[in-house]
């Protein structure tokens, strides 16, 4: 069983509760727009394990080191983890034969700044886009998940909201 801490789209902004909410994580997945690579490496004094990829915005060090897809299996699930994929009924050019293709259960991306925990039918997949932790962009409402996977079964997925002062 691995519970797993979900963010995107932190542009950069280093936030402590990132921490908080995510000490009892074993993975945190980062679906990138990260902005500096510093972010990285705090969330690795957080988690063993920290995945990232690279998003539209980002460049340098974060280029170097975050692709910008990784497919990988978590228990018995397998995952993708891209910056910018789409949605359910509205994926990305390529991505729902990238999906089937590689027999994903689980796609996470970021990009629109839109929190969206959404099941595909047609794909037997979950789809998750945590919204936006950092506070560059449009969103009114900064948001983290976790989520539990378990073998086959993911389940207890909770949205954490960032409210301005709060834990």
């Amino acid at each position: 069983m691995k519970r797993i801490g979900i963010l995107s789209d932190t542009h950069g902004c280093w936030d402590e509760r990132y921490a908080i909410h995510f000490r009892d994580c074993d993975e945190i997945w980062h679906a990138g727009d990260i902005g500096d690579f510093g972010i990285v490496e705090r969330l690795q004094e957080v988690a063993p394990v920290v995945r990232a990829v690279s998003g539209n915005i980002d460049h340098g060090m974060v280029k170097r080191k975050c692709r910008e897809l990784e497919i990988f299996n978590i228990e018995e699930v397998r995952v993708l983890l891209t910056h910018i994929g789409g949605y359910p009924g509205k994926w990305a050019k390529g991505m729902k034969s990238l999906l089937r293709e590689e027999r994903i259960r689980l796609m996470v991306d970021g990009h629109s700044h839109i929190l969206k925990v959404m099941y595909d039918k047609d794909l037997d997949l979950l789809h998750i886009n945590p919204g936006a932790a950092g506070t560059s962009g449009w969103h009114r409402v900064r948001t983290l998940v976790k989520l539990t996977v378990d073998g086959s079964d993911m389940r207890d997925c909770e949205v954490i909201e960032l409210a301005p002062g709060k834990f």
